[in-house]
This record gives structure tokens, sequence and C-alpha cells, in this order.
């Protein structure tokens, strides 16, 4: 018995998260983080949001507040409230009752919830199509239950742009019934999304084939700074398709509450159904046999926020702020390139959305950056734009350009 685990192998570190260490331990002054996707102000410290700050002492002065189990559903002010920020206050599913909704634990926890039910209930396929590229963390949320994981194309890398045509063709080739993960908005990692076009043919192909769509929401108002313009594809999805929607929804950018673990999970039924019931009733034996029930703290702070009139204008305000600092610094980086007449063309920078932007520098480029210049990021080249700050966007856009040069010397030998 004393080895009975002798065999156990070793997994390697997850990669964001090795680079944040080596970050941390870098001495050098001039050092830049531009890995892990978190919110910084321009000083490049974490921010709290206005609307959070107040939530939180509306919290602490309420005479009923305390830290009591939440029921399995979770806290009831916040999953509801956070169904009508998803779907809108008008929605015609929520009215008709067609939406089964439970908390979860932030965004990769609803996503793991969601595979569970498709794995237990889903018989169509088994097989969920993610695209290329895709969040690293999608891949192992489904293949630790046993679901099969494939790719459909995203990403044109010659062009910087979206490859609609054989992202079109994907969807058509795809066995019927399969299940699709669509980026609701800032597509992780490119930050390229959809023009409204394109989304109308994308909805309109996975209604053709009978796909499954679960719509990834991640960053809904930290796009563009608008809640409604963000929610565009997925409202668009619910109005048009016939399926059932799978909705995976975290608050952990949009509000800042990282470490609170704050999400949703939303299925919306097609019209006419009447087992939303049931369906919740087996969300919430998930959650009981895993977790027994969600975090109370998060979810609180942000039923506030949600609820409380004023505060819901000032967290539009403090989305306003993020996602406009955020392009601010996508133009200074762009912009600096250019006078640099840096190799290659960088719009793609700018006409990217959210807290990333795939850049198109190489693994060796990226190597480059960390280990000459103290810039660390995504050795796919993804970099998290909210790292950058008046203070340092200019030692960036250098070292950028210093690494591009220096890989087409050295392809030149």
């Amino acid at each position: 018995m004393a080895n009975v685990f002798s065999e156990v192998p070793l997994i390697p570190g997850d990669a964001l998260f090795a680079l944040k260490s080596r970050y941390l331990k870098d001495t050098r002054a001039h050092k830049v983080d531009l890995g892990i996707g978190a919110y910084r102000d321009e000083n490049g410290k974490p921010w709290i949001l206005p609307s959070v700050k107040e939530a939180e002492k509306l919290l602490q002065q309420d005479p009923e507040f305390n830290h009591e189990y939440l029921p399995l559903n979770g806290f009831a002010p916040f999953v509801e409230a956070a169904a009508k920020v998803i779907l809108g206050e008008d929605s015609s599913a929520l009215k008709e009752e067609r939406v089964a909704s439970i908390q979860t634990l932030s965004g990769t926890g609803s996503l793991h919830l969601a595979a569970r039910f498709i794995k237990t209930f889903y018989k169509q396929s088994e097989t969920v199509y993610l695209s290329a590229p895709t969040w690293a963390n999608h891949f192992p949320v489904f293949e630790v239950l046993g679901l099969k994981t494939a790719t459909y194309s995203y990403w044109d890398d010659v062009n910087k742009s979206l490859d609609i045509e054989n992202y079109l063709k994907d969807i058509e080739n795809a066995p019927k019934g399969s299940i699709f993960v669509l980026h609701a908005c800032a597509h992780n990692p490119t930050g390229l999304d959809p023009t409204r076009d394109q989304w109308i043919q994308i909805l309109e192909a996975i209604k053709k084939n009978n796909h499954l769509p679960l719509f990834d929401s991640a960053y809904q108002g930290f796009a563009s700074g608008n809640l409604q313009n963000d929610a565009w594809a997925l409202q668009k999805g619910v109005e048009i398709l016939e399926s059932p929607i799978l909705i995976c929804q975290s608050f952990a950018k949009n509000a800042g509450v990282y470490g609170e673990r704050t999400g949703a999970f939303h299925v919306v039924l097609p019209k006419n159904s009447n087992n939303t019931k049931a369906i919740s009733s087996q969300l919430a034996a998930f959650t009981r046999s895993e977790f027994s029930n969600p975090p109370a703290y998060g979810a609180k702070v942000v039923a506030k926020i949600l609820t409380v009139p004023e505060l819901r204008i000032q967290w539009e305000k403090d989305l306003i702020t993020m996602s406009q600092r955020i392009y601010k610094q996508r133009v200074a980086l762009r912009d600096l390139l250019v006078q640099l007449d840096t190799p290659g063309n960088w719009d793609h920078i700018v006409n990217q959305q959210g807290m990333f932007s795939f850049t198109g520098l190489t693994k060796s480029q990226v190597a480059r950056l960390e280990t000459e210049h103290a810039i660390y990021l995504a050795s796919n080249g993804r970099a998290s734009v909210a790292g950058l700050n008046e203070h340092n966007v200019e030692h960036v856009a250098k070292s950028i350009d210093e690494a591009v040069r220096f890989s087409i010397r050295e392809s030149s030998l």
C-alpha cells in the first residue's frame, strides 16, 4: 500500500501560470506582464471597480447579510439578474419561462457544468467543436468528462482576419447535431469577432445543420463597453435558432471579481418547451454532488450591482472606463509600431477588441521578448492588452520591433 500511487505521472504545469511565476521572479525593473488576462489600471495595478466598492459597502451594511450556505441553484437575486443581463430585460425566452439557470464557479465552472450536462443528456453527439485557436482550457474542460474535441476554422494567420469561408464550411461538414462552442464577444485568444452579417451566416449554418450551440460569454460589456452590443450575437441566436442554446456566463472580467468565482449557466429551450424545472433539478443535483453549493460573497456583490439602479449605472460607466482604456492602448501600440516602421502590418491590433490581441508574433519572437526585454506573453503570441499603459507601451513597441527585426536577420542567414 505504501507505493500504491508511485506510478502517478507528473503533469506539466499550466503554461500561463508558469509564465506568471517567471514574471514574478524576474527582478528587472522594466518587466511587463501581458500574460494572464486580468484588467490593470494605468499604473499596472489591479483595479477594484467603483461599483464593486459601493456594492461591498451596501452588503456589509445590510442587517440581513450573513455567510450561510446558499441554495443548490445559487443566490436567486444574482441568478435571475444575470439571466436578464445576458438575454436582455425583454427576453421572450425569460417571459415564457423556458430558461433553466444556475449559479456556477465562474466561467470555467459553468463550462464544466455544461460539459457534464451534455455528457449526461445529449445523445446526438459527443464531439465538441472549438475555434482554432481557442482558449487553451476549453480542451481539458470537455475532455476530462470523456467528450471528444475537434476544431473549426477561425483565424486567418496570413491576413490576420476571420477565416469566415472555412468557418462556414466546417459547420457544414461537421456531423449533424455536433456541439459548437461560440465566443459571444471578445474572442479568446484572437480578440477578433465576426461582424453582425457574419454572425447571421454562422447562426443560419448552425440552424441548418441542427448543431447545438454553446455560447461562452466571459467578456460581456468588457469588449465594446456596451452590454447589449456585446450580447447581440447570443441574443440573435436565441431569436432565430430552433435548437436549445447553452450559455456559460462569467462576471470575473466585467465585474473584476476574478477570485470570487462568480458565474452562471443557462439552458435556453426552444419555444413550447416545458421541462425547465426538470433541467434545473438535474443541474442542482450536479452541484450537490460536486461542491454542495456555490460561493456566496461574489454573487451577493454582483447581485447588488445588477439590481440597485445607481450601482448598475456606475457599473456601466466602469465598463466604458475599462474598454476605452484598453482600446487606447491598442491604438498607442499600433501607432508606435508604425512610427518605428516595424516590418509587417499591425492594424489587426486595433481591429481586435476585448482584453486580448493575437499579435502574430512567433514563438521564437515571444521567447526573445521575455529573455531580452522582460516582456511576458503567451507563446502563441496572445497578449493581454490590459497590461499595457502609458508607462510601458513604448518599451513594448520598441522591444517588439527589435524581436521582429532580429528574427528576420536570423532567417536570412
